[in-house]
């Protein structure tokens, strides 16, 4: 089998249209597969697709994950890129090494059987660092110019920029908490690429929590303790996602509570990101908590209408493409739990248009998201809402519809009434008659009251949080 030659996205013109291919396959699975799972196995991929989409390669690190993506997702990511192009895809896995590139060719079959070839000689450039040079580890497109702001990331934002522009002084360390692809990743890169623009000589690391956890175990391994501690405690700005991932793991929150002090000793700054506050991370030691709630404690809450459709709008404007209005708002009430599925349901639509050669418009939206909207649909409704609420607060069902008021059931019942508001389409008139045939405007004053109240209360916020997930499956 011969080598094809690479093609240069500058020469390529179906280059643009070929990645937007494969970022909504990504997409997709972000959605579909849990975020350590994602970040681990389909983040790391590059893509070639060809230019009549008829085969999509992906170069991986090394042979354990080439068999282990083979094995676990080749299948899944065929089928995904065959419904997202309409026509067969054929999959490729090439092995990234300095000397050679393994081949693995993957098609999705009428049996979901998956075809695969040996390994042919090929060049490959390796991954590998440069030796002796910092790497931030920053996306330099995730600024604060390309955040969108609203309600329900003002606050954590404004923080955010005052630690980019006075690192080491107020709000260390920053505490960012919210659920997961509420853009808590990219407010934190955002604070490292602002302050590298001022400071182009600052030593700034964004990591994951598990890649500190991997450094740790690294350095026992290696015996390199002194290498460990000089790159992390010379550090002018952390930046480390998902500190819920440091529970149970004893020697790396020692190891982490080192850094920690090391850098707030010497005026560096920390920025944390977690799915929930501090005093509720679970088996994460008590004086690494209290040092995490040392500083400002920040949450960002899911986009309301209007910040999503203005997301929607700034992310296809990015993309080279048209999003109108109408067709950005039908996709924000459509799409409510957070940015990602949004990026995720606009790559879809705008795959969707150019493979179709459609103008994007509601109908063609409606398509694009059938799936999702199918899902939606016969998952979340209110009587649903009102049994998982009743269930949640140990009341009886009837009681969300009684003209019984004390505080232990008005409460519930407000909050279900909020989340019928929230993850339906149904009308407040609607809803009303749903909980007793009471007023529309009585709906509106418990909407309007638990939406205030959750941006003040840090245990109703996480109720909330948790009544979500559970309806969202």
């Amino acid at each position: 089998m011969t080598e094809e030659p690479s093609r240069s996205p500058d020469n390529d013109p179906g280059a643009d249209a070929g990645q937007g291919l494969w970022q909504a396959c990504v997409e997709q699975l972000a959605q579909d597969l849990p975020e350590q799972q994602f970040n681990t196995w389909i983040k790391p991929l590059t893509a070639q697709v060809a230019p009549d989409f008829s085969k999509v390669t992906l170069l991986v690190a090394n042979r354990f994950k080439l068999d282990w993506i083979r094995a676990q997702y080749a299948g899944r990511i065929a089928a995904l890129l065959e419904g997202l192009y309409g026509q067969p895809v054929s999959l490729e896995l090439a092995l990234a090494q300095r000397e050679t590139i393994a081949r693995t060719y993957v098609r999705s079959t009428p049996t979901g059987q998956v075809v695969s070839s040996e390994p042919t000689p090929a060049a490959a450039p390796s991954d590998e660092p440069v030796a002796g040079a910092f790497r931030s580890r920053l996306n330099a497109a995730l600024t604060f110019e390309t955040l969108v702001e609203g309600t329900a990331n003002r606050m954590a934002r404004s923080a955010a920029m005052h630690v980019a522009g006075s690192p080491g002084h107020l709000y260390n360390p920053l505490f960012i908490y919210g659920g997961v692809g509420l853009g808590k990743t990219h407010l934190v890169h955002a604070v490292g690429n602002k302050l590298l623009a001022d400071k182009p000589d600052a030593k700034v690391l964004y990591i994951h929590a598990e890649q500190f956890v991997s450094d740790v175990v690294k350095a026992y391994q290696r015996r390199t303790f002194d290498e460990f501690k000089e790159h992390y405690h010379s550090l002018d700005l952390l930046l480390i996602d998902d500190v819920q991932f440091f529970a149970n793991k004893d020697r790396t929150q020692e190891e982490f509570f080192n850094a920690f002090e090391a850098l707030l000793a010497k005026k560096s700054h920390i920025v944390m990101t977690s799915d929930t506050y501090p005093k509720g991370l679970a088996n994460i030691h008590e004086r690494l908590v209290s040092r995490f709630d040392s500083g400002l404690t920040v949450t960002i809450e899911p986009p309301e209408l209007e910040m999503r459709v203005a997301i929607l709008i700034n992310k296809a404007r990015a993309e080279s493409a048209d999003m109108p209005e109408e067709v950005a708002f039908f996709v924000a009430k459509n799409v409510r739990s957070n940015v990602r599925e949004l990026e995720g349901a606009l790559r879809k639509i705008l795959a969707y248009s150019r493979f179709n050669q459609k103008e994007v418009s509601i109908q063609l939206a409606r398509e694009a998201l059938r799936d999702l909207l199918s899902i939606q649909n016969r998952q979340i409704s209110v009587e649903n809402i009102q049994k998982t609420v009743a269930d949640y607060y140990k009341i009886k069902v009837a009681d969300m519809y009684s003209k019984k008021r004390p505080a232990s059931i008005a409460r519930p019942r407000q909050i279900a009434m909020y989340l019928a508001k929230e993850l339906t389409q149904k009308s407040l008139p609607e809803i009303g008659e749903l909980f007793g045939g009471r007023d529309h405007t009585t709906v509106l004053h418990a909407v309007r009251k638990i939406a205030g109240e959750r941006q003040q209360l840090t245990e109703l916020n996480q109720q909330l949080h948790v009544l979500e997930q559970t309806l969202k499956g």
